[in-house]
């Protein structure tokens, strides 16, 4: 992978990029209309290569704005072995075209295989190295603007030697240049002239920080196709193509295509991006073999004559090659070796769904699960746990912060993601290229959202007793006024029960009254004839201890994740399994006499002659530092190991004195299961004086999170 910043409408899109490579070798229809295939062929399929350049340069930018040659290095090697295979490939269509006959081979062979490409498809592949070896030099030394700049004026040159071809022969300079160029090259299009603008405008996309609304993506992109099929057909009805790949109003057309893709939902693929090049490398010889087998069959009038019939049949042949040979890569592919990881959490995902299912099935049956996945989904890697939640039809989660709904949003989630806390005004466009919903936190907030001109879409929040976030339920004025901003599309009211985790006489009558004083604001809103949209209370507990409530939405958060807060009893008793478990690795074992003492501060003193063993993980990764000071355990070997001294930053120690194969790079288990033995994590939480949510959110990023579960979908 090339950059973090993958989009998956992008990855889809290069399969109908390589379906539209297609359809310019085989023009579909052209037995029904010259007309229709030449603005299909010659100018809509135009923007496929194009497409193909952008994402490269989008996803190399970092790498070339920093200079990073060796990154650069491993992408031209790997296309320089696509394109040395793709040589090889078609030597027997070479041979039997007579391409080794012709005058000059040798110089022929060089400028093809530095420039032309060895058949009409590949040249694709020499421009690509071409191009991003030129452009790199250009955005290290001088900047991607200046690098565009001179991209852009090495490509108008490139238009007088293809679309404007005509013009150029009428002015004397002009003429005198196509005639150098192509004693050189076969074309302009290629990795001096065509590559450099479309690599650097993907680097600009990559590097800007300018936000453009779907709206205004899409207005521009329908005038710059309008504008680029009026340019196509105009130089076309006055003969001045002498190609037909480059044309002026094809720049803010995949400008705004590019952009228009990566506002779109969608999942990240490297098969997607696998068979599409294979597609786009296989298609010429499924030609050849397409029509081979029509004449063997005498169904020429069919397979042939048929335009369109040729382009299906040459499209499903390439597409089916392609995903067998990709199948078989997954599949015999070199296995990745497992990382030993000094510390970890595993997470598993069939005790995820597992969880998911059991909550929904005592919710009524018009409530869905809003999966809460703040805090890294609770230190559980809210991305893996957001997409396998997506994969059992969940498609609504909540956030607390505008950036963790970005991050879930450019991983391909789906549905809608509220975020629960405070966002600034300022950002609305994000909110809005995103497609987040914001909870409206106050009258005065709500008036900052709706002055920033932009419609967005939001949930009120009502406080009925909690005093944090929300319009106070008394104030029907203001709540009303809510709904008569005109930015402000409200689709969902809400409220949070503060003491629901209590069964105390006290906490019930306050819990019923905060759901009393919620209905009460639902049915005036109902009565002033104004939708409340997506209404909700419940949360974690809401659903454990009062799970008869029927709203549209349960939000489940640290439930989710197979635990509760605390101990304590509820009112349903569900089967919900931990999700996470933390394991680490024994450093070193160490043998200490009595007297000697443990760790910083010498707290723990040793009555006697014992085995110690260092543990590599520490309250940098989550695990609170004074855990050890209440008769706190590790799981060894199937049995309970004391934790003895402080715990340090990057470490803690154990007494392993019973545990005789104990050694070197054991699995210890922090939390989790380990034979007959478990530690749970309300039992650590409880220990360290704080609940599991605490606990959980604090573990940190150095601990690399481990999906175990068979269920989850291949990645690849």
């Amino acid at each position: 992978m090339l950059s973090s910043k993958r989009s998956g409408a992008v990855d889809q899109f290069r399969i109908i990029s390589a379906f539209l490579v297609i359809a310019i070798h085989t023009s579909p229809l052209l037995s029904f209309n010259d007309t229709a295939d030449f603005i299909l062929t010659r100018i809509i399929a135009r923007v496929a290569v194009p497409f193909f350049f952008m994402a490269t340069g989008y996803f190399l930018f970092s790498y070339m704005e920093k200079g990073n040659w060796r990154k650069i290095a491993s992408f031209c090697g790997k296309t320089g072995i696509i394109y040395g295979v793709s040589i090889v490939l078609y030597l027997p269509l070479n041979l039997y075209n007579g391409y080794f006959a012709q005058p000059g081979l040798w110089g022929r062979i060089a400028g093809d295989i530095l420039f032309n490409g060895t058949l009409y498809h590949l040249w694709y592949l020499p421009a690509a190295l071409t191009g991003v070896f030129l452009v790199t030099i250009l955005v290290h030394k001088a900047g991607i603007r200046n690098a565009f700049i001179v991209s852009a004026a090495l490509y108008v040159l490139g238009l007088a030697g293809d679309s404007y071809y005509g013009i150029s022969q009428q002015i004397p300079l002009l003429k005198r240049f196509c005639d150098i160029i192509f004693q050189i090259f076969d074309y302009t299009r290629n990795g001096l002239f065509f590559a450099p603008v479309f690599l650097t405008m993907g680097g600009l996309i990559s590097k800007g920080n300018k936000r453009i609304t779907a709206r205004k993506t899409a207005t521009g992109l329908i005038i710059s196709v309008i504008l680029l099929l009026s340019e196509g057909l105009l130089l076309h009805h006055y003969g001045f193509q002498q190609h037909d790949s480059m044309y002026i109003m094809l720049l803010p057309c995949m400008y705004f295509l590019f952009r228009t893709l990566l506002q779109m939902d969608g999942r990240s693929s490297k098969s997607l991006r696998t068979v599409s090049m294979l597609v786009y490398i296989l298609h010429p010889w499924v030609i050849v073999v397409v029509r081979g087998l029509a004449k063997l069959t005498h169904t020429q009038k069919l397979f042939i004559e048929n335009s369109l019939i040729h382009y299906l049949a040459v499209s499903i042949i390439s597409l089916g090659s392609a995903m067998v040979l990709n199948r078989l890569r997954i599949r015999f592919r070199k296995p990745i070796p497992p990382v030993d990881h000094r510390a970890w959490a595993e997470i598993d995902l069939a005790a995820l769904k597992h969880n998911a299912a059991q909550l929904q099935s005592v919710l009524p049956e018009q409530c869905r699960l809003m999966a809460v996945v703040k805090a890294n989904a609770y230190g559980h890697d809210d991305t893996v746990v957001a997409r396998t939640l997506n994969q059992c039809g969940i498609q609504a989660f909540a956030v607390a912060t505008l950036e963790e709904g970005i991050h879930l949003r450019k991983n391909g989630i789906i549905g809608e993601i509220l975020i629960l806390g405070y966002t600034n005004s300022q950002n609305i466009n994000c909110l809005v290229r995103y497609r987040l919903t914001q909870t409206v936190l106050d009258n005065a907030y709500a008036r900052a959202l709706n002055a920033g001109g932009k419609k967005v879409r939001v949930h009120l929040k009502i406080d009925t007793g909690m005093h944090r976030l929300g319009i106070a339920y008394k104030d029907l004025a203001g709540i009303e006024s809510i709904f008569n901003l005109k930015n402000l599309i409200v689709t969902g009211v809400f409220s949070h029960l503060c003491v629901s985790d209590s069964l105390t006489e006290e906490a019930v009558s306050f819990t019923n009254t905060q759901v009393k004083r919620f209905h009460e604001v639902i049915g005036f809103l109902e009565k002033k004839g104004y939708s409340a949209g997506k209404i909700h209370i419940q949360s974690s507990y809401g659903v454990l201890n009062y799970p008869a409530l029927s709203f549209a939405y349960a939000r489940a958060g640290i439930v989710l994740y197979g635990v509760l807060s605390r101990s304590g009893k509820t009112r349903i008793q569900l089967d919900l399994q931990p999700v996470l478990a933390v394991k680490a690795r024994i450093a070193c074992v160490k043998q200490i006499t009595a007297g000697e003492s443990v760790s910083y501060g010498k707290e723990f003193t040793a009555k006697t002659d014992m085995t110690i063993a260092t543990v590599t993980i520490g309250y940098a990764d989550g695990i609170p530092s004074n855990y050890s000071e209440a008769g706190a355990h590790v799981l060894l070997h199937s049995q309970r190991a004391p934790i003895i001294g402080r715990i340090c930053m990057d470490q803690l120690i154990i007494d392993v004195t019973h545990i005789d194969e104990a050694k070197p790079d054991d699995v210890v288990t922090l939390i989790g299961t380990d034979g007959n033995e478990q530690i749970r994590c309300e039992e650590v939480a409880e220990k360290c004086g704080i609940i599991t949510n605490e606990l959980l959110s604090r573990l940190g990023c150095r601990l690399n999170r481990v999906p175990t579960s068979m269920c989850m979908d291949n990645r690849d």
